[in-house]
């Protein structure tokens, strides 16, 4: 894709820059022209559904991004009550070709809910209902609505455990959990949403409904549909349920909290974890300047002297987990690590993953612009990976902060920039090619959980072939044949 030369003068100026930079065909579109046509139709819907449909150009505001650095507004957005209204503003949508983009609690960090072309914003958040919680069938039913801790410490109450735990697991909503095909520290040891995803109702463009899938933990009747809209970003139907498979709750934890003084070690003793045959629920890498970052807001000295650190959690009985935990301490001091803290229970645990949770803090509090690039390379080459960030920073003269999931070396690699720095997208989209560049030819990914949304866009045709996107295409116009829905993402 051809980017632009212009630069982020101000803040008022760094909507226009980013579109011109990631979409330019995006950015001549002509808003006058779009309004002209759409805003007697939308005024129409609002009266149709009243409390529902809001004109507001504070609201509309309130609901044109997410927490990428860019945003749009919509000419409309939609509050549904119930799947009933979904089906009515998309049946309308269709009928006036206006984009709906749909939108979960604004958590993401491409601006997949971004509505580039305006329309209608279509939030979920009202539908926030747990319809059921089955300790007998072990399943949960929920509206996308619903906050994915809330489901978390509902199913906990009954001694069951719903395992995807993104980092924002108290802000972020389940449908946009299903929608991105969220991840987390635990999917290491349990997977992704989409291993959860037993059944979904999703309403079509064209505002029919579907039941798709099931309550049951096996199904083979017909093609696996349901977990084809996991992970769509919005551009196939609107998920306006989810009935999600539960586990039983681990009865015991364990954590071990590993400081180095330098990245290798910590990668060689992540590699000897899974050679001496253990698997932790989680294992979580941070690199020099995300600690750093965390001990300046902090306060604390935990990581003086470090270069990295390592946090190693367990569950499942209590005899295992101590035994595991004990073995597992002794096998990593064979590293020679600045310090190992053991942590037993869950309220002890949590103290651990609180200083995790600082550090994405601790980078904001730097002033800078956190460029979250969420790649995904084989397990074997995490230590090339780090040696790469390395040199990337060096090259393009960017603080780089990397830390993330390392059990499944999904690493949020961070590229740190400066807004009002001139030339800097057009610098930083020059360290993103390299590190994708290298990430693909390592057999890597350049998304684990994020999704494309418009961040991924540039790269999307060096990520996927031809024939994939061909392919994306095809289903796209068989779900969504005028393409009213999230349209001016990665599939048209």
């Amino acid at each position: 894709m051809k980017r632009s030369s212009s630069s982020s003068k101000n803040s008022g100026d760094q909507i226009t820059d980013v579109l011109e930079i990631f979409l330019p065909e995006k950015a001549a579109s002509s808003s006058k022209a779009r309004q002209k046509q759409w805003n007697k139709h939308l005024a129409r819907l609002a009266k149709q559904l009243p409390g529902e449909v809001s004109l507001s150009p504070d609201v509309c505001k309130k609901y044109s991004g997410d927490k990428w650095f860019a945003s749009a507004l919509p000419d409309a957005v939609a509050l549904p009550q119930n799947t009933g209204s979904v089906a009515k503003i998309l049946s309308f949508a269709t009928q006036h070709k206006i984009p709906v983009t749909a939108r979960g609690a604004g958590f993401g960090y491409v601006g997949s809910c971004v509505p580039i072309l305006g329309g209608i914003v279509l939030s979920l958040e009202r539908m926030n209902k747990i319809k059921e919680i089955s300790a007998e069938d072990f399943v949960a039913v929920v509206q996308p609505g619903v906050l994915t801790a809330q489901l978390q410490d509902a199913a906990e109450k009954l001694k069951l455990f719903y395992p995807p735990d993104p980092a924002s697991r108290s802000d972020c909503s389940l449908g946009g959990n299903i929608a991105t095909n969220a991840g987390g520290p635990r999917c290491l040891k349990y997977g992704v949403t989409r291993d959860y995803v037993l059944g979904l109702e999703v309403v079509l463009a064209d505002g029919s409904v579907v039941k798709l899938g099931g309550r049951t933990h096996k199904n083979k009747t017909g093609f696996d549909l349901h977990r084809l809209f996991v992970g769509s970003e919005g551009m196939l139907g609107i998920v306006t349920e989810a009935t999600l498979k539960l586990l039983p709750l681990p009865p015991s934890r364990a954590a071990l909290s590993i400081g180095f003084r330098r990245m290798g070690d910590a990668a060689r003793a992540i590699q000897s974890v899974f050679r001496a045959g253990y698997l932790p629920s989680a294992v979580e890498v941070a690199d020099a300047f995300t600690l750093q970052s965390a001990q300046k807001r902090t306060g604390s000295s935990l990581f003086s002297g470090c270069g990295a650190h390592l946090i190693v959690e367990l569950d499942g009985q209590e005899t295992s987990v101590r035994g595991e935990a004990r073995s597992l301490a002794k096998l990593v001091r064979a590293f020679k690590p600045v310090f190992v803290h053991q942590a037993m229970g869950a309220k002890d645990c949590e103290k651990i993953w609180q200083v995790r949770r600082e550090f994405s803090y601790g980078l904001r509090d730097t002033g800078l612009t956190k460029l979250n690039q969420d790649i995904v390379v084989p397990r074997g080459r995490l230590e090339d990976l780090f040696q790469f960030a390395e040199r990337l920073k060096k090259r393009h003269r960017f603080p780089i902060a990397c830390f993330g999931h390392a059990g499944d070396g999904n690493i949020h690699v961070n590229v740190m920039i400066d807004l009002n720095e001139p030339g800097v997208l057009v610098r930083s989209n020059a360290a993103l090619d390299e590190l994708f560049r290298q990430v693909l030819a390592w057999d890597g990914v350049i998304t684990g959980e994020h999704g494309i949304g418009i961040a991924r866009m540039p790269w999307w045709p060096s990520a996927a072939s031809s024939e994939v996107r061909r392919l994306h295409s095809t289903i796209k116009q068989a779900m969504d044949p005028h393409g009213i829905l999230n349209p001016g993402k990665f599939v048209e």
